[in-house]
């Protein structure tokens, strides 16, 4: 008997599937039964690819924020490294815009239940931040920053930054201010808030949104 032929886009499928399932009805949704419903696979498909479910959800993180990463990769070096903060801003946002579900699963907005994550499952992302830790250093050695360390100018825009794309994400923006008109309020406040000034953002910004990413 020749052996089973796997298709290589199956993990895929099973992971985006299951992130969905995660973000749309809890925990209690995420069951092997319904995932192999959703991907048309059989039951078996889940421990062949990823061992089990505690694995599968553990794997929906590392996804995550691969694919992340891969957008803030995308994202080059400039004289206008400001403008380089800000093009990465537009890259995690994008990146979160095409991937809500599993945007929702790596930062635990998504109801794991009993699908406990480690310390080293939520601390292993981290790496995404380098390009942002890179370019504020940038930035500061350009004389746009004030001097300070660059990991927590870097890790302060972030947390701002995702704060307010799990709100877009979620639907609770106020009206008249639609997401993008909030997104760029909030690049501004936050360069000005690392020493920047209001024309040189102004012209950084238009930089930066000429070199947006565009959603997949």
């Amino acid at each position: 008997m020749s052996p089973r032929r796997i298709d290589p886009t199956l993990a895929t499928a099973l992971l985006e599937a299951a992130a969905r399932l995660l973000a749309e009805e809890g925990a209690a949704g995420l069951t092997t039964r319904r995932l192999a419903a959703a991907v048309g696979a059989s039951t078996t498909a889940v421990y062949t690819h990823f061992g089990g479910m505690d694995n599968l959800v553990r794997a929906m993180v590392h996804e995550g924020f691969a694919r992340l990463h891969r957008r803030m990769s995308t994202v080059r070096a400039t004289s206008d490294a400001v403008a380089d903060v800000m093009a990465l801003g537009y890259a995690y946002r994008a990146n979160s815009l095409d991937h809500p579900q599993l945007y929702q699963v790596m930062f635990g907005s998504a109801a794991l239940g009993g699908f406990a994550l480690s310390e080293g499952d939520r601390q292993h992302g981290k790496y995404t931040l380098q390009p942002l830790v890179d370019a504020v250093a940038r930035a500061t050695e350009q004389g746009r920053f004030r001097a300070g360390d660059p990991l927590l100018v870097a890790q302060n825009m972030w947390i701002a930054l995702h704060g307010l794309v799990s709100l877009e994400l979620g639907g609770y923006l106020i009206d008249p201010y639609d997401a993008d008109v909030c997104f760029e309020a909030q690049l501004r406040s936050l360069m000005a808030g690392a020493g920047d000034d209001y024309e040189a953002t102004a012209a950084s910004l238009a930089r930066a949104r000429r070199r947006r990413s565009p959603r997949a």
